[in-house]
C-alpha cells in the first residue's frame, strides 16, 4: 500500500474504492444539510471541513442544503447565520438548496407509494403507535388502519394536504416490516399534519414531511454521489436505501449514506436543544456569547477559520465516538495565533510602579517587534516613562529563590526597555501596595547595544506608561462548565455545572495603540494570552475578549485536584 493510501482516512478511502470500481470522478457530489433552527457548533464545523474539505480535494461541487421541514423551530435568522459561519470558514457551496423545493416531488412520490400499495393513513395517536412498535426483541403490532384500500388512503392522504383534520389527527405511514429487528423499518410516518406557517412556502402546505423521508430523496434529486452523516443515522441506513429503493430509476446516481463519528467536546455541550437553553434562561448572552461551542460563538471571541479548519484536520475522521479534550482546540488557535496575531502591551491587574532615578517629565519612544514570528510584521513605537503599570502578581515585596519577578533588592528587565531594581514599596491604611518604587541603570536599554544592555538577568516584565496608558474593558472568558461531561452526569442537570467563573470583566490599560483598533482584530497581550476585539467596541471605548490563555491553565489546575 502506497504512503497516500496510508493517509487517507475511511471516508476517503470509500471514495477511492468507488472510483476504481468504475464511479466517474465527474459525477462525485457532496451536500451540507443544516436544519435552520439554530447556529451552527463546533461539532457541525467538523462535518462542513469534511464535506467541504472533499469537494476541494475531489473538485467536486457540494450543495448547501437547508432540510426545512419543521416550520415551527425554523427561522431565517439561522439560515443567515449558517451561511455566514460556512464562508467565514472559507468555504463556497455550489448550489443553495432547500429540501422546500422538493415538497410537490416528495408529496407525488407518496401518492405514488400509496397506490403501489406501500403506505397508508394511520388515525392512531403518536404516542400509541410508538408503543405498537415495541422492542427490538420483540415484534411490533400492526396498526388496524394498515390495509385500508388504495383509493382510501389515497382520499385521506389528500385532505391531509388540504387542511381538513387537526395536528395529530392523522399520518401517513411507509408499510415495511412491524416485525424487523431495526425499529426505524417498523412503518415509519412520512407525513405529520402541522399547521404552522413555513419561512419559505408560507401556509401553502399543511402537512410535512419527516426528516427520514426527506433526507435520502433530497439527496437524490440532488444526484449527491455519498451522504456523510453522523453516527446516530447509521441505524437509519438501511431505511435511506429502502426508501431510494422506491424512486431510484436505473442510470441515475444512487446516493451512499455512511457515516463518521460526532464530534464530541470536553467542557461544553453539543445539543441544539441544550444550547438554545443556555440561551433562552439567560446562562449566556446569546447565540453568539464568546463562551459558547458556537462558529458565531468562537469567531466573537477571537478564533480564526484556520485555528478550526485545524483543530478538525487533528481530530480526524473517526468510525467510533469519542471525547475530544477542548485543549486541542485551545492548541489549535493559539498554533496560529502565535504566527499572526500582533504583540501588544496591556496590564490586567495593575500597580503602580514609579522609577525614582528616571527623569521627570521624559517620554521615550521605543522600539518594539510586533511579531518574532513574522519578520515582515515590522516595528511600532511604545512610550516609555517615570510612571509605569505593570501587574501586580509580577511583584512580591518577598520572595523564595524560585520568583523570577520583581521584588526588592532584585533585578529584572523591563520588556524592550531597561534592567529596573525594586527598592520600596508604598502601602495604604489597610497594607495593600498601592506604589512600587524602583531604579534603573540608564545604560541597559533593549537594543543599545551596550555593554550593559545585554547583561543577563533571569526575569522580563510587560508593562505601559502611566501617562499614556488606555484603558480597557477585558472580558475574561473561561470554559463554561466545571466538568468534561456536564450533560452525562446522571440525575443532575447539565445546568448545574456551569462555571461561575467563566467570565470575568475588568478594567486594564494597553499601550496606545489598542484605543485604535477595529472589531475581530486579535492581538497577543504579552505574557498574557490572545486577545480579540469584540463588536461592543465603540470609538474611544475598546473592548477585549480573552480568547485563550498564552498556556492550558486547566492542565494545573487539573493536576492538582488529582
Amino acid at each position: 500500500m502506497s504512503d497516500e493510501k496510508k493517509s487517507l482516512n475511511f471516508i476517503e478511502q470509500i471514495i477511492e474504492d468507488d472510483l476504481a470500481s468504475g464511479f466517474p470522478q465527474s459525477k462525485l457530489r457532496f451536500r451540507f444539510p443544516p436544519e435552520p433552527n439554530g447556529y451552527l457548533h463546533i461539532g457541525h464545523a467538523k462535518s462542513i471541513c469534511l464535506n467541504f474539505g472533499l469537494g476541494e480535494k475531489y473538485n467536486a461541487p457540494v450543495n448547501l442544503r437547508f432540510d426545512d421541514t419543521n416550520p415551527e423551530k425554523e427561522d431565517p435568522e439561522y439560515i443567515d447565520a449558517i451561511k455566514r459561519d460556512i464562508q467565514w470558514l472559507g468555504f463556497t457551496w455550489d448550489k443553495e438548496l432547500y429540501a422546500s423545493d422538493y415538497f410537490e416531488q416528495l408529496y407525488d412520490w407518496a401518492e405514488q407509494m400509496i397506490r403501489q400499495g406501500k403506505a397508508y393513513v394511520d388515525d392512531q395517536p403518536q404516542e400509541v403507535i410508538v408503543e405498537q412498535r415495541k422492542s427490538p426483541t420483540e415484534p411490533g403490532i400492526e396498526s388496524p388502519y394498515r390495509n385500508r384500500s388504495v383509493d382510501e388512503n389515497l382520499d385521506l392522504f389528500r385532505r391531509m394536504r388540504a387542511g381538513e383534520f387537526d395536528e395529530g389527527e392523522r399520518v401517513l405511514r411507509a408499510k415495511i416490516d412491524m416485525n424487523s429487528p431495526n425499529m426505524h423499518m417498523r412503518d415509519p410516518i412520512m407525513y405529520r399534519i402541522k399547521k404552522a406557517p413555513h419561512h419559505r412556502t408560507g401556509t401553502a402546505w399543511k402537512i410535512y414531511p419527516t426528516y427520514d423521508w426527506t433526507h435520502g430523496q433530497s439527496d437524490y434529486i440532488e444526484q449527491v454521489s455519498h451522504s456523510l452523516c453522523t453516527l446516530e443515522f447509521l441505524p437509519h441506513r438501511e431505511l435511506y436505501d429502502w426508501f431510494l429503493d422506491q424512486v431510484y430509476e436505473p442510470g441515475k446516481v444512487r446516493p451512499k449514506q455512511r457515516e463518521f463519528a460526532r464530534l464530541n467536546l470536553s467542557y461544553t455541550v453539543m445539543s441544539k436543544r441544550k444550547l438554545a437553553r443556555l440561551v433562552e434562561e439567560g446562562y449566556v448572552k446569546g447565540w453568539d456569547d464568546p463562551r459558547m461551542p458556537t462558529i458565531s460563538g468562537l469567531r466573537r471571541r477571537g478564533y480564526t477559520p484556520q485555528s478550526i479548519r485545524d483543530f478538525s484536520d487533528r481530530v480526524g475522521v473517526a468510525k467510533r465516538d469519542n471525547l475530544i479534550d477542548i485543549a486541542l482546540l485551545e492548541f489549535a488557535v493559539r498554533d496560529h495565533l502565535n504566527k499572526v496575531a500582533p504583540r501588544r502591551m496591556a496590564v490586567l491587574n495593575p500597580v503602580k510602579l514609579v522609577i525614582e532615578n528616571y527623569p521627570e517629565g521624559q517620554t521615550e519612544w521605543l522600539d518594539a517587534e510586533n511579531n518574532p514570528e513574522d519578520p515582515e510584521a515590522g516595528f511600532r513605537k511604545i512610550p516609555f516613562g517615570r510612571e509605569l503599570y505593570i501587574e501586580r502578581e509580577d511583584f512580591r515585596e518577598q520572595a523564595n529563590r524560585k520568583f523570577f519577578r520583581l521584588t526588592l533588592g532584585k533585578e529584572v528587565r523591563l520588556k524592550n526597555a531597561y534592567i529596573i531594581k525594586g527598592e520600596s514599596v508604598v502601602k495604604d491604611d489597610e497594607g495593600n501596595i498601592v506604589e512600587i518604587r524602583a531604579t534603573y541603570d540608564p545604560l541597559s536599554k533593549s537594543g543599545s547595544g551596550t555593554p550593559e544592555s545585554k547583561r543577563k538577568v533571569k526575569g522580563t516584565l510587560h508593562w505601559v506608561a502611566a501617562g499614556h496608558a488606555v484603558p480597557l474593558e477585558v472580558r475574561l472568558y473561561d470554559r463554561l462548565f466545571t466538568v468534561e461531561q456536564p450533560d452525562a452526569v446522571e440525575g443532575r442537570d447539565f445546568t448545574e455545572f456551569i462555571n461561575p467563573e467563566s467570565l470575568r470583566v475588568i478594567t486594564a490599560y494597553g499601550e496606545p495603540s489598542l484605543g485604535e483598533v477595529k472589531p475581530c482584530e486579535r492581538f497577543q497581550f504579552q505574557r498574557l494570552g490572545y486577545f480579540a476585539v469584540d463588536p461592543d467596541s465603540r470609538a474611544g471605548k475598546p473592548v477585549f475578549n480573552r480568547t485563550v490563555t498564552l498556556k492550558d491553565t486547566w492542565a494545573k489546575i487539573k493536576a492538582r485536584q488529582n
